[in-house]
């Protein structure tokens, strides 16, 4: 899977493009070993974060007739991973921000193995909402250090698609979930089983993550010259150092604060509002796909419907991948929002013809992934390293608040209001994502960091 470290436009955490030193086979197996490491290990923690959420569409019926949960305590475990995120991303980025992007980087996926096993030995609704809230918090503290930790380490040239790949494993993660709890859906108390078996990937994930170095650009945030160029040095990093210096000195207050002053606060709007006007509908139709389709009267398999929905998923993150570093974030972002927004009305205005639900969904589904592979990008490229986890973690925090509501929502939405007033209420998130990303979102494509930060906020120096 490790990409050649001599071909210019693959991501891969390569040397300096303009005047590298000499590349040694030593130092080029450092590299290697270091990129190969790396990506597993920020693969497998994005791929693990899917799952955890992923697992919950498949077993929800089955935990709510075993565990007899009212519609209320349904929607609570249902959106407790989104709450714990909104917990977890803001604190643990700003820890990572002050302490280190490595030991945080260990810390979240201890508390995913924990989490993971403790889920198969619940009794009741509030003890699965509770470890699925800490889990969450994770899943928060993952997002605001796996992929800045990444983007730190990667060249500027194919820095979108290596970022964008870790969508690809999120929804890859919730994929495989979905096809897990299928396996278990005709078991016995099946759930129990299917929401413990992450457990398996965070040892292996674990394991990968006790060899990787801190971040060289976050040593040059906190003055560790020596230290980071040694890092430099060794690994043949593409870091311009004149730069982050000269960016560390102009943005020398940090922490939440600063994520809403004069010169950050375009990034942290945008960051903000896009995310969650993307995840919003997509986590609270994910959730309950099954009781969606449902109250569409589409009849048929749910299963083989929740399987179709998670890998035309797949298949949009891959395809945002594939381009986000050709035709550029603001095009990959902007029109499908409108696009995805007028399916999902379409399907609300029209909810009893085939053609326009099956068309309808399966274009919103795709689009919006496409799109969402930004999420594991724009983030991490419009704040500056002082402030990249914390404003990631920010507008993680921020993305879920929207995704936890929507999620806790929806099935009372549809028990009052019925599946076509659901729907238009997502067909007008995603329009309201669009009209704010048409106005905010910069354009972002072969920058280096320090470069997109600037971009981000106006052009300031």
């Amino acid at each position: 899977m490790t990409p050649s470290p001599t071909t210019e436009h693959v991501p891969t955490i390569g040397p300096p493009a303009v005047g590298p030193p000499a590349v040694g086979p030593d130092r080029t197996r450092e590299r290697r070993r270091l990129n190969t490491r790396l990506k597993l290990a920020t693969q497998m923690g994005q791929g693990i974060d899917g799952y955890v959420i992923g697992g919950m569409g498949m077993a929800m019926g089955a935990i709510t007739a075993d565990l007899h949960l009212s519609p209320l305590t349904e929607g609570l475990v249902g959106a407790s991973p989104l709450i714990g995120i909104f917990l977890g991303g803001p604190v643990f980025g700003r820890l990572a921000d002050r302490f280190g992007r490595r030991p945080v980087f260990l810390v979240d996926m201890l508390i995913f193995l924990v989490g993971s096993v403790l889920q198969f030995f619940v009794a009741d609704g509030l003890q699965l909402f509770l470890i699925r809230l800490v889990m969450g918090v994770a899943i928060g503290c993952e997002y605001a250090i796996g992929a800045p930790l990444l983007s730190e380490y990667a060249p500027r040239r194919g820095r979108g698609r290596l970022l964008a790949s870790l969508e690809i494993s999120w929804y890859g993660g919730y994929a495989l979930a979905t096809v897990v709890g299928a396996l278990f859906s005709e078991v016995d108390e099946g759930w129990r089983w299917s929401l413990s078996s992450s457990a398996v990937i965070a040892v292996v994930c674990l394991a990968l993550r006790g060899g990787i170095p801190e971040s060289a650009r976050w040593l040059l945030s906190r003055g560790h010259r020596e230290e980071a160029e040694a890092l430099i040095e060794k690994y043949g990093i593409e870091i311009d150092v004149s730069a982050e210096l000269d960016d560390r000195a102009g943005s020398h207050r940090a922490g939440f604060r600063a994520l809403f002053s004069r010169r950050h606060v375009r990034s942290t709007v945008f960051a903000s509002f896009f995310w969650a006007a993307l995840v919003l509908p997509y986590f609270a139709i994910g959730t309950f796909w099954t009781q969606v389709f449902a109250a569409l009267d589409m009849g048929g398999n749910a299963v083989a419907a929740a399987l179709v929905y998670a890998f035309t998923a797949v298949a949009g993150v891959t395809a945002g991948c594939l381009v986000v570093d050709r035709i550029g974030r603001r095009k990959l972002l902007i029109p499908p929002f409108w696009i995805t927004a007028g399916c999902l009305a379409l399907v609300a205005v029209w909810p009893t013809c085939t053609p326009v639900v099956v068309g309808g969904f399966l274009f919103f589904i795709f689009l919006n992934a496409a799109s969402s592979s930004l999420t594991a990008v724009y983030p991490l490229e419009v704040f500056p390293t002082s402030l990249r986890s914390t404003g990631v973690g920010f507008a993680t925090a921020m993305s879920r608040v929207g995704a936890a509501v929507g999620t806790f929502l929806l099935p009372m939405g549809l028990a009052r209001f019925g599946v076509e007033f659901v729907l238009l209420v997502g067909a007008g998130v995603l329009a309201a994502g669009g009209l704010v990303s048409q106005m905010l979102a910069p354009e972002t494509t072969n920058m280096d960091l320090v470069a997109a930060a600037r971009a981000a906020r106006g052009g300031d120096a």
